[in-house]
C-alpha cells in the first residue's frame, strides 16, 4: 500500500489536516450518495445522516457492556427490542437483544440452538442445521464457528426451496431449521409456513432470517403487496433476525435477534462466574457494545415512525418495479425467480451475451455492480435514493448489453474473465484457496490491495484457479487409475 502510515507519529498532527487526509482517502470509494451502489449503504440523504450523527454522538463514549452503569442504553435497547417485537407480531413473552449487525444476529441464532440441543438432546455429538442453499452465508460462518454442519436444500427455477429436498435433509442430528424473508440473492421469501409446519412436527426450533426484510416487509404488506406470512404470526417460528441499519435506516452497527420466549434466548447468553475480574455476563457476542449505535437505532425508529417507513417502502417498491420492468423489456435479460421485495437479480438469456461483461461496462460508467453465481447474475438492492436514477441506469444497461453483444470477446478479459472462470470451476475448494491468498495479502504486513479491475490481475486469478483445477483433476484421475 503506497505511502501508508505504518507507525504512530512522534507528535500529533494538525486536526484539520487529518480530516482532509481522511477525505482524500475516500475519493475512490463507492459513490453511494448519488445512488451508484446497489448494496452496503442505505442512505436517506444528508439531513437524515446529520440526525444520525447527532444521536450517535450524544452517546459516543457510553458502553453497553455494563447496563447497570449506563441505564440509558439499557432502556434504549429494551424499547428497540419491544418495537421490533410489536412490528414482527411477537407476543408478550417475546424477547431479544440488539447486536452489531446481521452477521452477529445470525451467528447468535446458530449458537443458541446448538446450546439448546446440548441441554435437551445431549446425545447429539455432531449437530446439523438445515437451510435453503440461498440462505445468507453468515449461517455457513456460524456453522463453521460453532461446530455444526450446514445442510443446504436446493431451490427450483422459481427461486423457492424444494420442500421435499429440504425435509429429506433433516435427520437425528438436526438441531435447528433456517430460512429467509427474503433471501439476499434473489429476493424470494422462503415458504415459511410450510417449513414451520415441518419444524413443529419434528419438534425443532426454526429461525427466520429477516436481516434484509425484517424492517421492510411489514410495511410492504401494509401497502397491500402479496407477502406470504413470515414472522411470529406463524406458529413454529421460534426466532427472527432483523437489521435496523438496513431498511430501518439507522446508523451502521444495529440489528436485533428476537426469540418467541426466554426458554430459547437463555441459551444465547454467556455467564462466567469464576474470573479473577469478577462475575462476567453478556447477552450477545460482543463485550463492549458501542452506545452510539444503540442510541441512534432508538432515535431512528422514533423519528421515522410507521408513517415514515410506509412512505419509503412505497417509494422503494415502485422503484423496484420500474427497474425490473425496464430490465424485462431488454430481450436478452431475465429476472431470476419472482422477487417479492426490494432485492432482485437478473441474468442473460442469450448465450452470446456474457452478463459479467455487462457488469464491466456498467462499472466503466460509474456503477458499483454486485455479481452473483448459481446462476450467473447481477444483483440490485433498491433504496429510496434509487428513485432518481432509474432511467439513467436502464439507459446505461441497454447500451452495455448492445456493446457486449457486438463485442463477445469482452467475456475473455477483465472481471468478466475472472468471474466467468470462477463460476465454472467445479472444485470449489480451488476457489477458496485462491481467495484466501488474496485475503492474506490484503491483511498481511504489506497490506496489498488487489486491483481486480485490472485485466492482468483478474486474468491471473482466473488462470491460477483454473490451473489449480486442472492439477487437481489430473491428480484425481491418477489416483483412480484412469
Amino acid at each position: 500500500m503506497p505511502n501508508a502510515v505504518t507507525r504512530i507519529p512522534e507528535k500529533g498532527l494538525d486536526p484539520d489536516k487529518i480530516l482532509q487526509t481522511m477525505k482524500d482517502y475516500g475519493q475512490d470509494d463507492a459513490n453511494y450518495k448519488d445512488a451508484r451502489t446497489w448494496s452496503l449503504v442505505y442512505y436517506l440523504g444528508e439531513e437524515h445522516t446529520d440526525f444520525l450523527k447527532k444521536a450517535y454522538g450524544q452517546y459516543f463514549s457510553e458502553n453497553g457492556l455494563n447496563p447497570m452503569a449506563f441505564q440509558s442504553l439499557r432502556r434504549f435497547e429494551y424499547e428497540v427490542v419491544r418495537m421490533a417485537v410489536h412490528m414482527l407480531n411477537g407476543g408478550p413473552e417475546a424477547v431479544g437483544t440488539m447486536t452489531s449487525g446481521g452477521t452477529e444476529s445470525c451467528l447468535l441464532s446458530v449458537k443458541t440452538y446448538r446450546d439448546l440441543a446440548r441441554a435437551r438432546r445431549p446425545w447429539i455429538r455432531h449437530p446439523e442445521m438445515v437451510a435453503p442453499e440461498t440462505i445468507h452465508v453468515a449461517f455457513e460462518k456460524g456453522a463453521e464457528y460453532f461446530g455444526l454442519k450446514l445442510r443446504r436444500a436446493p431451490v427450483g427455477q422459481d427461486g423457492r426451496v424444494n420442500l421435499k429436498a429440504y425435509k429429506r435433509l433433516i435427520n437425528r442430528n438436526t438441531v435447528a431449521l433456517f430460512a429467509s424473508a427474503p433471501n439476499y440473492p434473489h429476493g424470494m421469501v422462503d415458504p415459511i409456513e410450510e417449513i414451520a409446519a415441518i419444524a413443529r412436527k419434528k419438534k425443532l426450533p426454526f429461525h427466520v432470517d429477516g436481516c434484509l426484510g425484517g424492517f421492510f416487509l411489514p410495511w410492504v404488506e401494509k401497502l397491500g403487496y402479496p407477502i406470504p406470512p413470515f414472522d411470529f404470526r406463524v406458529e413454529g417460528v421460534t426466532s427472527m433476525s432483523a437489521d435496523i441499519h438496513k431498511y430501518g435506516y439507522a446508523a451502521k452497527g444495529a440489528s436485533v435477534v428476537l426469540y418467541r420466549n426466554m426458554d430459547y434466548m437463555k441459551h444465547q447468553m454467556f455467564v462466567y462466574e469464576s474470573w479473577s475480574g469478577g462475575v462476567y455476563a453478556s447477552p450477545a457476542l460482543l463485550g463492549t457494545r458501542p452506545g452510539g449505535s444503540i442510541a441512534a437505532a432508538w432515535a431512528t425508529l422514533n423519528r421515522m415512525g410507521e408513517e415514515g417507513y410506509l412512505e419509503r417502502a412505497k417509494v422503494v417498491m415502485e422503484t423496484t418495479r420500474r427497474l425490473m420492468n425496464g430490465i424485462r423489456a431488454i430481450p436478452e435479460l431475465d429476472i431470476v425467480g419472482s422477487p417479492q421485495a426490494s432485492v432482485f437479480a437478473y441474468r442473460s438469456n442469450d448465450p452470446d451475451l456474457d452478463i459479467y461483461a455487462v457488469a464491466d461496462v456498467l462499472e466503466e460508467r460509474g456503477w458499483n455492480v454486485d455479481r452473483q453465481q448459481n446462476p450467473e447474475a447481477l444483483h440490485a438492492m433498491v433504496t429510496p435514493q434509487h428513485e432518481k436514477i432509474v432511467d439513467q441506469y436502464l439507459s446505461d444497461l441497454n447500451e452495455a448489453v448492445t456493446r457486449v453483444k457486438a463485442h463477445p470477446e469482452m467475456a475473455a478479459s477483465g472481471n468478466a474473465a475472472m468471474y466467468g472462470m470462477i463460476a465454472h470451476i467445479p472444485v470449489r475448494s480451488m476457489i477458496k484457496k485462491e481467495v484466501l491468498k488474496i485475503m492474506m495479502q490484503m491483511y498481511g504486513p504489506s497490506g496489498v490491495q488487489p486491483d481486480l479491475s485490472s485485466a492482468d490481475q483478474a486474468e491471473d486469478l482466473a488462470t491460477r484457479a483454473g490451473l489449480a483445477f486442472v492439477k487437481a483433476k489430473k491428480e484425481i484421475k491418477k489416483r483412480l487409475g484412469l
